[in-house]
């Protein structure tokens, strides 16, 4: 970060006091860096910050939170909002804008977040259509896996598993760790059939992919799929056209070829069902931490919407998410692209 934007980083509220002024009560026990001095490294050369500006910088964006979006019900907790500094290396403005189309996405799409909880979630989780990995990647990265194959459509709505895929994506960004890393999606499309990938049509990709992009505090480093049939082609068709092209150079395409994977991700880290030497793949330890964290999601996730969010989409342009027209050109073509590549 150049001086110059380092000199805008000032502390809002180091006003002096007067002598007869009291000082303000003690505030209670705040954010305490979890980073190893690796890590502190890596923050720093990766994403701008500097730990002796930090919560100075958490200030500023609390700050420019109750100025210019004084309806937003947000947590201003230094933890959470450090989250949104780290996603946009510190820009104070795109850390904003980020916070407040995490809010808005939550609004937009009620079948995906209300009640957004580990308990409502139990058959997706059941099922294995996702799930972490016990090992890193060497980045340092945790490994979502998606299986769409083990999802039934006859038990249940996709948005089923948008909403475990969320809810998965908030409990790994807890982690300084992840925050600073990231992470990588393992995506196995094996068995994955026309009639199946004609539920992912242009309105979910748009939601999802806007989302993930510009609506949730997370860097995606990398997209791996694996055995995807020739159906695949019409699904990145569809997704195409929303994705960034940071995002869509970070998209791998390994089929079947299990070797091409292992250059990107070791067999060291991976299950035996894609090659790899670290023992079957385990969705019930996984499953278990998001069950643990009931309390949690209910807590700070689950909070009554208040009626004067619905001015928020007015206090800033959502930036990024993909338009209403673009939608609408995609899904006209969606049924052809589909079929052409079966």
């Amino acid at each position: 970060m150049s001086e110059e934007s380092d000199s805008l980083r000032t502390s809002p509220s180091a006003a002096s006091l007067s002598e007869n002024e009291l000082p303000p009560p003690p505030e209670p026990p705040g954010y305490v860096c979890s980073l190893t001095e690796e890590l502190v490294t890596k923050a720093r050369e990766e994403l701008q910050e500097k730990p002796e500006w930090r919560l100075r910088d958490v200030q500023a964006l609390r700050d420019m939170v109750r100025k210019e979006c004084p309806t937003l019900s947000t947590s201003l907790d230094d933890a959470f909002l450090l989250r949104f500094l780290r996603a946009r290396k510190f820009d104070y403005d795109r850390a904003l804008q980020l916070l407040v189309n995490y809010h808005s996405c939550r609004r937009s799409w009620p079948e995906v977040f209300n009640n957004l909880k580990p308990s409502a979630l139990k058959d997706v989780l059941a099922s294995g259509f996702l799930t972490v990995l016990p090992h890193t990647d060497p980045r340092g990265c945790h490994i979502l896996c998606i299986r769409p194959d083990r999802w039934i459509p006859s038990n249940y709505p996709i948005t089923e598993n948008i909403r475990a895929i969320y809810l998965t994506l908030e409990k790994l960004i807890q982690s300084e760790e992840t925050q600073v890393n990231g992470i990588v999606i393992l995506a196995d499309y094996k068995g994955v059939s026309l009639s199946k990938a004609s539920h992912f049509g242009p309105f979910i990709a748009k939601k999802v992919i806007g989302i993930l992009q510009d609506g949730f505090p997370i860097r995606i480093k990398a997209v791996h799929v694996v055995n995807e049939p020739r159906i695949f082609k019409g699904i990145f068709a569809i997704i195409k056209p929303f994705l960034k092209e940071k995002i869509a150079n970070r998209f791998f395409l390994h089929g079947s070829d299990l070797n091409s994977l292992h250059t990107n991700l070791p067999r060291s880290i991976l299950p035996k069902e894609y090659g790899g030497t670290a023992g079957e793949l385990d969705i019930t330890a996984w499953n278990a931490v998001l069950l643990a964290s009931e309390e949690d999601f209910v807590r700070e996730f689950c909070p009554p919407v208040s009626v004067c969010d619905s001015i928020l989409g007015q206090a800033l342009p959502t930036e990024g998410l993909a338009s209403d027209a673009q939608c609408d050109d995609s899904l006209r073509a969606v049924k052809s692209q589909l079929y052409s590549c079966y």
